[in-house]
Formats: structure tokens, C-alpha cells, sequence
């Protein structure tokens, strides 16, 4: 929905515009592993000072630190001496304060307590916008109808929408062949399917499990056997490319895995179905199964 564009669209104005004043922008996640950094250095009371000495602080992302109490415990108590202090806090999130039930209580209602914006889907109007600017930055002829037809099929987010785009641009490039709303439905198949489901990590997960005869617990275990971890870093490499979670989010639907255990899965699938045609074949058969459900 853009909520990151705009937070760092916010820190760069106020920079701009109140230059002495000391802001401090990061992610949820960040927050998170500076503050576990500072107690395995036995070095809390830097930390606490740190964060209770600056102007505005925005947090992108603050869902990610749901279910960790320490983290949340200290982010309540900082939280609530800005406040005290008369310092701005600008935080975003997936899902509205009521809705963040991995939050403790009092933070969810310290969080409510302040203005809450609901971002709302792009309309066909501002997704058409979107990709006329972005066409306008190239010298290629776009047939209006194939922009149209972007418009009205990706819906779900930004980044979707110029994923397609460029995905076409390239296509074109490579190929030489004819921009057409067909060539485009053809291409875009794929995403497509994904934008009229409503996937979720779970189904993926138990989809994979079946298909390799596995349980899903296999899924989220630290089991390290290739017969179990290969086909969890399958899993994992699909719910990045036909669901729209980042890769905090799947490492922790896995168990509680890092984000950068998930990047390495990706990329590892991505590199081995290059060279692995039954490993290829696999995932688009998995691809099918999801799909078909």
C-alpha cells in the first residue's frame, strides 16, 4: 500500500524543514534486534537513553514485534516517555491497532489512542495514473488497452502492479513480440491466479507437506535433512512469489525463522530450478495444486 514510501516521505520532509531536530526512522524488526544487541552487551541503559533522547520516532512495520514480550515491554515503555515528553511517534502496520492481537494489550490501546489512517485500496483511477507516468518514462508505444487491462486485473498493491508492467516491458524486449492484452493474460497467468485467491501460508504449507509425503510440524521444525529441508525451502520460496508476505513474515509463520533464512531458501530455489528440470517441474506442479484449491 505504499506505507513505507510515505514514512520515509514524512522523515525526509521533516529533515528538510526542521533541520536540528533529531529523528529516528527504522523497522519494528530493527528496533528489535538493536534492543536483544543491547542485553547480550549488558548495554540497556545506552539504549533506553538513545531512544528517549530524540524528537520523532517512526516505526514501520510494528506487527513484526508481536509475540516477543521483552521487545514489546520495552517499546511500551518508550513509547510512553516520548509521549510524557511531548515527542512525535508515527507508527505503521498490516492491520488496524484492534486487529494486532500478537500485541500486548495495553500496547494496542496505547496505539489506538492516537490518530489512525486506513489505507484504502488504489482505485482503477490512480492504478491507471500509476502506469501512465511510469510509461511516460520510457520510449516504447503501450497500447492503452493492455494499461487498461493492468489496471483492472492487479489490484492488490503498487509494487504488484509495476511487477507486471516491467515483466511485459521485458518480455518485449527479450522476444520483440507484439504488446497485446493476450501475450500480457498469457504472461501474467500466473499472477493473475494469485490476485483472485486469497493464498495464505498454511495452504501452501500443508500443499508442499502433502505433496513430499511430510508432516506439516516438518514445515517449522529445525530438522536439517535434505529430504525435509528442501522441500521447506520450496515452501518457503512459494509463499514469497505467490503471496504477498514479506520475508519477516514467512520466517515466522516457519517456525520463528530469520528473514535472511528465508532470502537464502529463495534464492537457492530460484539458482537450482535454472539448472534442476525435476526440480522445475516440481514447483510447477506444486503451483497447479495450489491454484486447483
Amino acid at each position: 500500500m505504499g506505507k513505507t514510501h510515505l514514512l520515509n516521505a514524512i522523515a525526509i520532509d521533516l529533515k528538510k524543514n526542521f533541520s536540528n531536530m533529531k529523528i529516528v526512522f527504522m523497522s519494528a524488526e530493527r528496533f528489535m534486534y538493536q534492543f536483544i544487541k543491547a542485553i547480550r552487551l549488558k548495554d540497556t541503559i545506552k539504549f533506553k537513553d538513545q531512544f528517549r533522547s530524540i524528537d520523532v520516532l517512526i516505526i514501520d512495520d510494528i506487527q513484526f514485534i508481536g509475540g516477543k514480550d521483552s521487545t514489546q515491554e520495552e517499546f511500551f515503555h518508550t513509547f510512553n516517555d516520548l509521549i510524557d515528553q511531548g515527542k512525535q511517534i508515527i507508527i505503521s502496520s498490516n492491520k488496524s491497532p484492534v486487529e494486532l492481537s500478537d500485541l500486548d494489550e495495553k500496547l494496542r490501546s496505547r496505539l489506538g489512542g492516537g490518530l489512525v489512517v486506513d489505507f484504502l485500496p488504489m482505485n482503477f483511477k490512480l492504478r491507471m495514473d500509476i502506469l501512465i507516468k511510469k510509461i511516460g518514462q520510457i520510449e516504447i508505444s503501450f497500447p492503452h488497452e493492455v494499461l487498461e487491462f493492468l489496471a483492472t486485473k492487479i489490484v492488490k498493491n503498487v509494487r504488484e502492479l509495476e511487477g507486471a508492467l516491467n515483466r511485459i516491458l521485458a518480455h518485449h524486449e527479450l522476444t520483440g513480440k507484439e504488446i497485446t492484452v493476450e501475450n500480457s493474460e498469457d504472461l501474467l497467468s500466473d499472477l493473475l491466479l494469485k490476485n483472485k485467491m486469497n493464498l495464505t501460508i498454511d495452504c501452501i504449507q500443508e500443499t508442499v507437506s502433502s505433496f513430499f509425503n511430510l508432516k506439516i510440524f516438518d514445515m517449522i521444525s529445525s530438522r536439517r535433512s535434505i529430504n525435509v529441508a528442501r522441500p521447506r525451502q520450496i515452501a518457503m520460496y512459494l509463499c514469497k512469489n505467490l503471496t504477498s508476505f514479506s520475508y519477516p513474515e514467512i520466517g515466522k509463520a516457519f517456525g520463528g525463522k530469520d528473514h535472511t533464512t528465508v532470502m537464502h531458501a529463495v534464492k537457492k530455489i530460484s539458482s537450482l530450478c535454472e539448472q534442476d528440470l525435476n526440480l522445475k517441474k516440481q514447483i510447477h506442479d506444486l503451483k497447479k495444486l495450489i491454484f486447483s484449491l
